[in-house]
């Protein structure tokens, strides 16, 4: 690429930047001829999105790589680049991409203009320019999009979202982000809708049972034994004779334990960590529950809290932090407690926006056309529109019939008979 730069800054940071620098005698300006060199990463599967059918080629840490990635999926002359260098002494390439005809323009300027609003000595990555553009910074769960699945990305830019490279990463973020989001992949729309929608309510109930679980235990083994089937009261007060410790703070030593043992297994070398959580899985809670510290039921909510929490990465940290929060009420007030902040949680959610975009949605507010991408997923020729909470310029996305099955006739001669193919009104 070779472009024609103007001032002596310009001349530093392409210099800086590997490029080489053309510039004559009696001329005011110079050029920048792209001449970049060096090692860099080649594109392999990404490792925090797995896929079984879908592509498997990852993001890379050149921004070049990546927005090339994007494109050969999108090969339109309306997929848009803007570029910005953001970073005082970094001097980091951001790239922001999107659909021309598609995105509502009035997204492109606030994300344009939050970009350029970043006033900051480094962005090393991703997550710099996250925190800084994001709507609700305080807030426990993710508004913005990452994925490092190039795919994923395209799929996003073709609803009417808005785009963010940054050089040195190999994660992208997309814009408007809605809470439905986290529990949907890219390979849910490579899948048949019958398993892509009972894997989408499984991530559902694996939510409810990673953020409820030990909150629920605390409250009917100590508010609310009465909720109990007497066989397994009985069983629990049995296990349970002899821990010097309430219910509250078993739960709260292993909940500590667990979040101890995942930090290590992440930091740790992979081989290594993969040890430590076998260990601590095994030997540590085993040795707890011998030597009388904890009880054995304890155990067992903590554990299947644990693997339920993996069923749902995107939410994983913003569940880590709520749960300490209903436990706290469920050990003070049992389940009005949890009731409590039950609603608290659905009053914040509410409230959340992303780029203008209502958190929940399509849910509150209500749009039933937007219900075909939910928990449930319909058939891709069943989905005739963008999301509304995107406000796409072009809301249309297709127009493919429903696929029918032949008659008997058509069957005999194998040939369809098109004048007798009815239209389908979605």
């Amino acid at each position: 690429m070779v472009k024609t730069i103007y001032t002596p800054n310009e001349v530093i940071e392409a210099c800086l930047s590997g490029n080489a620098i053309l510039m004559t005698d009696g001329f005011c300006q110079a050029l920048d001829i792209g001449a970049k060199g060096g090692k860099e990463r080649a594109v392999a599967e990404p490792v925090s999105e797995t896929s079984v059918r879908g592509p498997r080629e990852g993001f890379t840490e050149n921004l070049r790589t990546n927005t090339a990635m994007i494109r050969r999926k999108i090969k339109d002359p309306s997929l848009k680049i803007r570029s910005a260098v953001i970073g005082a002494r970094t001097h980091t390439q951001v790239n922001l991409l999107y659909i021309d005809g598609i995105v509502d323009p009035d997204l492109v300027d606030e994300v344009e203009r939050r970009l350029k609003k970043i006033d900051t000595d480094a962005i090393l990555a991703t997550g710099y320019v996250e925190q800084y553009i994001e709507d609700n910074p305080y807030t426990p769960f993710p508004v913005i999009w990452c994925s490092e699945k190039p795919d994923a990305v395209a799929g996003k830019l073709l609803e009417g979202r808005v785009a963010v490279a940054v050089d040195g990463t190999p994660f992208v973020m997309t814009m408007p982000m809605l809470f439905i989001e986290n529990f949907q992949t890219a390979e849910d729309y490579i899948s048949r809708s019958h398993y892509a929608t009972s894997m989408r309510i499984l991530r559902l109930i694996a939510f409810t049972i990673s953020l409820f679980a030990p909150a629920l235990y605390i409250a009917f083994t100590t508010f609310h034994q009465e909720l109990i089937p007497t066989t397994l009261l009985f069983t629990t007060a049995a296990s349970s004779e002899g821990i010097p410790f309430p219910a509250p703070v078993e739960m709260g030593i292993m909940m500590l334990i667990f979040e101890i043992l995942r930090e290590a297994g992440v930091r740790m070398p992979r081989p290594i960590g993969q040890t430590i959580s076998i260990v601590g899985a095994l030997v540590m809670g085993e040795a707890a529950v011998q030597a009388g510290i904890v009880g054995a039921p304890v155990v067992i909510v903590v554990a299947i809290t644990a693997v339920s929490s993996f069923a749902i990465p995107f939410l994983m940290d913003a569940v880590s932090i709520i749960r300490w929060f209903l436990l706290i009420l469920a050990s003070t007030m049992g389940n009005l407690g949890i009731t409590i902040g039950v609603f608290i949680l659905l009053i914040h959610l509410s409230s959340l926006r992303s780029f203008g975009a209502h958190y929940l949605a399509p849910l509150a507010p209500f749009q039933r056309r937007d219900l075909k991408d939910t928990a449930v997923r319909a058939p891709l020729w069943a989905m005739h529109t963008r999301p509304r909470a995107t406000n796409p310029q072009d809301l249309k996305r297709q127009r493919s019939n429903p696929p029918r099955n032949p008659s008997s006739s058509e069957k005999a001669t194998g040939v369809r008979n098109h004048d007798k193919e009815q239209q389908y009104d979605p």
